[in-house]
């Protein structure tokens, strides 16, 4: 048998020191959001991004090792670039079934949100660890059949995930076209940007089974194919496509639709604090709450709730258990005070901060 030859070209010391540093950024982020959020279910994804950052540390060492590479710094990068973006997609997972209970629309998943994130997040732990071990074997390998077989349980790892990622980018188009077209109480009602959240999961999911599939075909065409003879390949269809969508959860992090935020609390009305709104022209005179608009559980809709914040612009539900209001244009709010509306059939009696509209 020929010598293995670790990488069948010389790594380059620049890419690695670029895409580390641009890792060890959003891995620093991430940490800082998941802390500073408490939205401990995103640990996975911080973990795949752990993941990422140390992998390109082991890139980096075998980059200034050409041509002599140690086998720990290979083993290293080779391992956990590959399992990386599987911590990532568990966590993409459980966001879909936090995302359909926060909207009030468990009922349009395809599957039961009781089941969806632990039948996503069980097939990711069989990817994951047909993935580390196969990588493992092939990392020891001594034969080439030994070598072969690490690459097919790998394959194996990357089919799994592929499949099961291709399910969910399906459960995900179907909840996302069942909620636009009948909205529910709570979709219409939320200030937190759900819409451009689902664009984001599409995103996230789209770029990690663009480089799912990379991988797979990069181990099935071996060592000899043209995927693993130039390293631009694995910075194109990897490196790139997690950095991007690590990036992306920065940007727009989850934690918006894991708890409420300051300008997305709820308070309840009270018999001491209410007024009655002009059904025609939504005019009222101003009036002081006595409940604390901070720090209080999100969106509650079984008491037909209305928050909104002072530069808000949504409608006003129109579903039948609103049965008084029709149709309009959006309406101003005072500034700086929350608006909590109940509906009692023949008005809306209201806490706080509703300015004026016309209907």
């Amino acid at each position: 048998m020929a010598e293995f030859k670790l990488y069948q070209y010389d790594p380059s010391l620049t890419a690695a020191i670029v895409f580390l540093a641009l890792f060890c950024v959003s891995t620093m982020a991430h940490l800082y959001q998941l802390v500073r959020s408490k939205t401990w279910f995103l640990f996975p994804f911080f973990i795949g991004c752990a993941f990422e950052s140390i992998g390109y540390i082991g890139r980096l060492i075998s980059a200034t090792q050409t041509p002599n590479w140690a086998i720990m710094p290979y083993v290293l990068q080779s391992l956990l670039l590959l399992l990386g973006p599987t911590m990532l997609a568990a966590s993409i997972y459980m966001l879909l079934s936090r995302l359909a209970v926060f909207l009030d629309a468990s009922h349009y998943s395809l599957v039961p949100v009781e089941n969806l994130s632990k039948t996503f997040v069980w097939a990711d732990v069989i990817s994951f660890l047909a993935q580390s071990g196969g990588g493992g074997m092939l990392a020891n390998a001594k034969s080439a059949g030994n070598q072969k077989m690490g690459r097919n349980i790998i394959i194996l790892g990357l089919a799994i995930q592929i499949y099961f990622f291709g399910f969910f980018i399906t459960i995900l188009h179907v909840f996302h076209r069942r909620i636009i077209n009948n909205p529910t109480q709570r979709s219409l009602l939320a200030v937190a940007p759900w819409r451009r959240f689902i664009l984001v999961l599409y995103a996230g999911s789209g770029l990690i089974m663009i480089r799912s599939v990379f991988r797979i075909v990069e181990y099935i065409t071996g060592t000899n194919g043209k995927l693993q003879s130039s390293e631009i390949y694995i910075y194109a269809f990897d490196a790139s496509m997690i950095l991007i969508t690590t990036a992306l959860f920065n940007v727009f992090h989850p934690s918006r639709m894991a708890f409420a935020t300051k300008d997305e609390t709820q308070i309840s009305p009270t018999d001491n604090h209410s007024m009655d709104v002009h059904l025609e022209t939504l005019e009222h005179a101003d009036h002081t709450v006595t409940e604390s608009v901070h720090n209080l559980p999100a969106y509650e809709t079984r008491k037909s709730l209305l928050v909104a914040r002072y530069d808000d612009r949504r409608y006003i539900n129109t579903q039948p258990t609103w049965p008084h209001h029709q149709p309009q244009p959006p309406f101003s709010r005072a500034p700086h005070h929350p608006c909590v509306c109940d509906n009692t059939g023949d008005s809306l009696n209201c806490s706080s901060g509703l300015a004026h509209g016309n209907l």
